[in-house]
């Protein structure tokens, strides 16, 4: 098995500005999925944040509780983002990693989401809902699509605003 999914989306904001929506705008543009929430109590909202161990990706749940999805590996704004990814129910050696890369191309920006690392976590557990590997996959991969279709409309929308305040 391909222990990865491997998304890609052309958006045409700079990106810099897609690295900005991805990751300071994420509570607007992402969309919770059942399939694979976070902890039993998700959905909450999504949130990059800077702390004492260094930036983190959480997910801040109604509560007041803050489940912390994963430290962030690699921060290069414009370029690459790298951010290990962990459900409530992984046990600690079950850890994915989501790497975003952000490439110019003439009419805006390339993003590729890769969500590595499912070989860690065994197929019959409860976070695969016992679909067989490539079905686990597709579904996953799917639900990438839309995330990174929510996050063009975020990017394209806020900068279409700043081209008419610019023309203003």
């Amino acid at each position: 098995m391909s222990s990865r999914v491997v998304v890609a989306l052309r958006i045409k904001a700079s990106p810099e500005r897609v690295f900005e929506a991805f990751t300071t705008e994420i509570a607007v543009w992402w969309r919770p999925n059942g399939l694979f929430a976070f902890t039993p109590r998700s959905p909450g909202v999504m949130a990059f944040e800077t702390g004492e161990g260094g930036r983190r990706l959480v997910e801040r749940l109604a509560s007041g509780k803050v489940f912390e999805v994963g430290q962030v590996r690699v921060w290069r704004p414009g370029e690459r983002l790298v951010v290990g990814w962990r459900q409530a129910t992984f046990a600690p050696e079950m850890d994915t990693e989501v790497e975003v890369r952000f490439e110019a191309v003439e009419d805006g920006t390339r993003v590729t989401v890769e969500h590595r690392g499912w070989d860690c976590v065994p197929a019959p557990h409860v976070a695969r809902h016992g679909f067989p590997d490539s079905l686990f996959l597709r579904r996953h991969g799917e639900w990438w699509r839309d995330l990174l279709a929510g996050l063009a409309a975020q990017a394209t929308s806020r900068q279409q605003g700043r081209a008419g305040e610019d023309q203003a």
